[in-house]
This record gives C-alpha cells, sequence and structure tokens, in this order.
C-alpha cells in the first residue's frame, strides 16, 4: 500500500503536467486570435494535384513570395536556416502585402504588422532567383468531410481570402476563411 502512493503522486504530476501544456497551447492560439492584428491576405491557386489531401484545404498566398529586393539586412549564407521577418501594409483594395522583409527582427510600425515565417532552408541559388518562397503556419484549413472541393475551386479562381490574426510576435493564426468576401468559416476561440 505504501509503494502505491508515491506512483499515484507520480501519476498526478504527469497528468497535471500534460493539462498544463495542453492549455498553454490552446490559449496560445486563442490569445493570438482574441488580441492580434487582423489583415486580409489574398489566397493563390495551387497545383491541382495537390488541391485536396483528406479534410483541409492547401492554401498559398500572394506574400508567400517575397521579392528578394525586398529584403534588407544581411542574408544568411548558404546551409543556414532562418526565419524571414515580413512587414505586411494595407493596400487600397483592402488586402495585405509584402512592404519590406528581413532576416533581423523589424522594429514596430505603425499601420503595419510584421509576420514571422516558419524557418527557410538557404541555398546559394536562392539569390538570383528573384523570390523567396516562405511559409507561415496558415497553409492548410481543416473543413468538414467533403466541403473542401467548392472551397479549392473558389480558390482557383481568385474568390477565396482568408482574414488572419498576427500576434506581436509574429504568429499568425486563421481567424476566417472567406468567399467571395463573406465569411464560409470562422475559427471560435476554444
Amino acid at each position: 500500500m505504501i509503494a502505491a502512493r508515491p506512483f499515484a503522486a507520480a501519476a498526478l504530476f504527469v497528468a497535471l503536467l500534460q493539462t498544463a501544456i495542453l492549455g498553454y497551447m490552446i490559449e496560445g492560439r486563442a490569445g493570438i486570435l482574441r488580441s492580434g492584428t487582423e489583415v486580409l491576405l489574398k489566397t493563390a491557386p495551387v497545383d491541382p494535384r495537390d488541391l485536396l489531401r483528406g479534410d483541409y484545404v492547401v492554401l498559398t498566398y500572394d506574400i508567400s513570395l517575397v521579392s528578394i529586393d525586398s529584403i534588407t539586412g544581411p542574408k544568411p549564407q548558404a546551409g543556414e536556416v532562418a526565419r524571414l521577418h515580413v512587414r505586411l501594409k494595407p493596400q487600397t483594395d483592402g488586402f495585405w502585402s509584402v512592404s519590406e522583409a528581413s532576416f533581423d527582427p523589424l522594429a514596430s510600425q505603425e499601420g503595419s504588422v510584421v509576420l514571422v515565417s516558419q524557418p527557410v532552408t538557404i541555398y546559394e541559388w536562392v539569390w538570383q532567383t528573384g523570390n523567396l518562397t516562405v511559409s507561415y503556419g496558415i497553409e492548410r484549413y481543416y473543413v468538414p468531410e467533403g466541403e473542401g472541393k467548392p472551397i479549392e475551386d473558389g480558390r482557383n479562381q481568385g474568390r477565396v481570402s482568408v482574414a488572419v490574426r498576427v500576434s506581436e510576435t509574429g504568429q499568425a493564426q486563421i481567424r476566417a476563411l472567406m468567399l467571395d468576401g463573406e465569411p464560409l468559416y470562422e475559427e471560435p476561440l476554444y
């Protein structure tokens, strides 16, 4: 009976730790959705062979191609892995686009947000291509089973846009998927 107490205490500790970690992850996402700056992004068509894998829609954005000319500051060497800091500013059509980028953090600026990319591996040839392709962790949107095809068709016709919330640290979360400017799916906080 005495040996069971340390085991029970250890099991309780592990359960509390797992609950705390899960709560931290959920609150992190909800915090961005609750208080992040909202930006509207235009989606771009994706190769039809990759349209629907399971129950999610593949999304790519105009801001996923960052012009090499817009990148300021020192550039990583070939073989390095780095995150790109991308400043977005609203355009007259309501969508946000890239105004500058840097591998070093960008200072806050009124009327803009800074989005931080997923890690990018730098190759020698990257600097000759004209554009750097980056992802932001918002390239998949999970939908109810069987409802992806109409969204993909709308996306390929340029009718799908995404409302994204960006935290002060540059993390992004999809708030809503929209078709012809009307919300199709909206994310709950929890």
